[in-house]
């Protein structure tokens, strides 16, 4: 019933699609190893530049190399969220997130006040999403971003997901946000919660620094309430806002329990 509720939505939803599907296309053919990536970001250089991205995008997308390390972790990126959710947080640290969030919130309880009167999201379920992406930033990751969302944009399993994030980050280095040099994670995310680039562009606030920790904090409160979060509600009720962030099913209900657990709910 939702879906013929929500018809003209999803319709429009089909034509950005479609739409982000002909960019990659008119990019150049998608490819399964480096062998093209060369050949390939010349063609994409051209499609870039008719995007709005400048010099300095341009000059970091012609230095870009293939990222096997990123081609090696997509593959298997099915099985860091497989079995159980009980399983999951065992793997991620579950009790340790809960341990340290709860004391982060108590030692940053001004930032968390100020972050929920803004954007209605609660402490527990920013320091749940913190805490499993990058252990409170202990670890941001060191693959190169720039390399690391155009060659997923290259990859043939997944080229219209990452296009518009291509086009973001080297957006993203012209505006100094970041550089050629910038790393991250593994599919390019940045920072203390792991934005990817378009989500850095639409939901990060300030001046996009992902890499500060209140800048991080609150961005990811700010993509939260885009994604639909009720300020008041229960956790379990903002499960759809939380999906907005992973879809994966374990990582949801994860982020859920560790959140309530902060929370004291």
């Amino acid at each position: 019933m939702a879906f013929l509720a929500k018809g003209k939505i999803f319709a429009a939803a089909v034509m950005a699609v479609l739409a982000l599907a002909t960019g990659a296309q008119a990019a150049g053919s998608c490819g399964k190893n480096s062998a093209g990536f060369d050949a390939w970001k010349q063609d994409f250089a051209a499609q870039a530049q008719a995007e709005g991205v400048g010099s300095r995008g341009l000059a970091a997308l012609a230095g870009a190399t293939y990222a096997t390390r990123t081609i090696s972790a997509d593959r298997a990126i099915h099985k860091a969220f497989s079995g159980s959710v009980e399983d999951f947080m065992k793997r991620r640290g579950g009790a340790a997130i809960i341990s340290k969030g709860r004391s982060l919130k108590k030692s940053n309880a001004a930032l968390f006040d100020k972050i929920e009167s803004t954007y209605g999201v609660p402490p527990g379920v920013l320091l749940a999403i913190w805490g499993m992406e990058t252990g409170f930033g202990a670890s941001m990751g060191n693959q190169n971003t720039v390399s690391a969302i155009l060659t997923l944009t290259y990859d043939c399993r997944r080229p219209d997901y990452f296009y518009p994030h291509a086009i973001a980050a080297l957006k993203l280095v012209d505006r100094g946000t970041l550089t050629s040099a910038s790393v991250g994670a593994m599919h390019g995310e940045i920072g203390h919660t792991q934005f990817l680039p378009g989500n850095v562009l639409k939901y990060g606030v300030g001046n996009g620094n992902l890499r500060d920790r209140n800048t991080a904090l609150a961005s990811t409160a700010n993509y939260l309430k885009g994604h639909g979060w009720r300020a008041g509600a229960s956790y379990q009720a903002n499960m759809g806002a939380i999906a907005g962030w992973n879809s994966a099913s374990v990582y949801q209900q994860a982020i859920a329990r560790i959140a309530e657990a902060i929370d004291g709910n």
